[in-house]
C-alpha cells in the first residue's frame, strides 16, 4: 500500500497527470454545469435536468463532452492545416504547464520545485503563454472573425496580464520571497494575504477573470458580435480543446491564487508520508481553487457582458490601480513585519 501511494504521489504524475488534466477537467466540467444552473436559475429557467434529474443534469456535460468527442473534425481548405491542427493541442499543454512548477507541497522529497527559489516567477511567465497560442488560432483560420477575435485577446491581454502579475507579486513583496512554498508557509496558519491584503487580491481576481476571458470580460468570443471569436471556425474536439482551454487556465491561476493569498493547505500542517504529506494538501489547494472558479463562473449569472473599449478602461483607471495600491501596501506589511 505503501509503494502505491509512492507511486500515486510521484509528482509528475500526481501533479501534472492526475490533478493537471484529470482535475482540470472535472473542474471545467463542473464550473460549466454550475454555470449553467446558476444562470437558468436567475432567469428562471431550469437549466440541464433531464438528462439525469436526480444529479441535476450533470451527464448533460458529459453527453456534450461525447458529442464533441465524436463529432466530425471540418477543416476549412483556407486555413492553414498545420497551424490550424496543432494550435489547440499546444494551447492545452501549455495551459497546464505551469503545475510543474507550482509546489502543492513544502517537502522537497515529494516535490523537489517547492525548494525553487524563484517557482512564482516562472509558473506566472508560463501563464502568458497561452494567449500568443490563441492569436495564432485566428490567424491560422483565415477568417474574418477569427482575427477580430484573436486581435482583441491581444487587447486584452496586453491590458490585463501586467495587473495580474503586479497583483500576485504583491506576495511576494509581502514575504519577501519568489518562493511559492515560503510564501504559503509564511502565511500559516490563517495570517492570508487575501486578508491582509485585499487590495491586491481583488487586482488579481479581477485580472484573471478578464485575461482567461470569463464573464463579464467574454470579449474574444462574443457570440454576438463575432461569431465564436478565435474559435469561429473550429469544430469536435478542437473546439473542446478550445473551450476547455480557458476554464483550464482559469483554474491555474485559481490554483497561484489559492497559495499565495488564501494559504495554500494552511491551516493544515503536512506530515511526512506521501498521503499526509502531499496528496491531503494538494487536495486541500484543489478545494480552495475549485471555489475560486465556481464564483467566477456564478458571474455570469449576474453581469452582462463588457464592451471591449469598457473593458480596457477598467483596466487602465480601475484595475492598474488597485495592482499598485496592493503592491504598495504589501511592501508596507514587510517593513512592519506582518507577515
Amino acid at each position: 500500500m505503501e509503494t502505491i501511494l509512492y507511486l500515486i504521489a510521484y509528482p509528475p504524475l500526481w501533479q501534472v497527470l492526475i490533478l493537471g488534466f484529470v482535475g482540470a477537467l472535472l473542474v471545467a466540467m463542473v464550473a460549466i454545469w454550475f454555470e449553467r444552473k446558476a444562470v437558468a436559475r436567475v432567469q428562471r429557467r431550469i437549466g440541464p435536468y433531464w438528462a439525469s434529474p436526480r444529479l441535476g443534469g450533470f451527464m448533460m456535460i458529459v453527453a456534450d463532452l461525447i458529442r464533441y468527442a465524436t463529432q466530425q473534425v471540418i477543416i476549412p481548405t483556407t486555413v492553414d492545416k498545420i497551424a490550424f491542427l496543432l494550435t489547440p493541442v499546444a494551447v492545452l499543454v501549455v495551459t497546464i504547464l505551469p503545475l510543474a512548477f507550482i509546489p502543492l507541497s513544502p517537502h522537497e522529497l515529494y516535490w523537489p520545485v517547492a525548494s525553487m527559489e524563484y517557482s512564482l516567477l516562472i509558473a506566472l511567465a508560463l501563464t502568458t503563454l497561452p494567449p500568443l497560442l490563441t492569436a495564432v488560432l485566428g490567424w491560422a483560420s483565415s477568417n474574418k472573425f477569427s482575427i477580430i477575435g484573436s486581435l482583441r485577446e491581444s487587447y486584452v491581454i496586453t491590458a490585463y496580464e501586467l495587473v495580474a502579475v503586479l497583483a500576485i507579486l504583491a506576495a511576494a513583496a509581502s514575504t519577501l520571497s519568489f518562493n511559492i512554498a515560503y510564501i504559503v508557509e509564511a502565511q500559516q496558519p490563517v495570517k492570508w494575504l487575501a486578508i491582509l491584503n485585499p487590495l491586491a487580491f481583488l487586482a488579481a481576481f479581477l485580472a484573471v477573470l478578464m485575461s482567461t476571458s470569463a464573464f463579464p470580460f467574454e470579449i474574444p468570443e462574443s457570440e454576438h458580435e463575432v461569431v465564436a471569436g478565435p474559435y469561429t471556425e473550429y469544430s469536435g474536439i478542437l473546439y473542446v480543446l478550445n473551450m476547455g482551454g480557458g476554464y483550464i487556465r482559469r483554474f491555474i491561476y485559481a490554483i497561484i491564487i489559492a497559495l499565495v493569498f488564501l494559504g495554500g493547505w494552511a491551516p493544515y500542517t503536512p506530515g511526512l508520508d506521501p498521503f499526509t504529506g502531499f496528496i491531503i494538501p494538494s487536495l486541500i489547494v484543489l478545494v480552495k481553487a475549485s471555489i475560486i472558479v465556481l464564483i467566477m463562473s456564478f458571474l455570469r449569472a449576474v453581469y452582462g457582458r463588457y464592451r471591449l473599449d469598457q473593458a480596457l478602461d477598467a483596466a487602465w483607471r480601475l484595475a492598474l490601480p488597485l495592482a499598485l495600491l496592493g503592491l504598495g501596501w504589501s511592501i508596507v506589511l514587510a517593513y512592519m513585519n506582518l507577515i
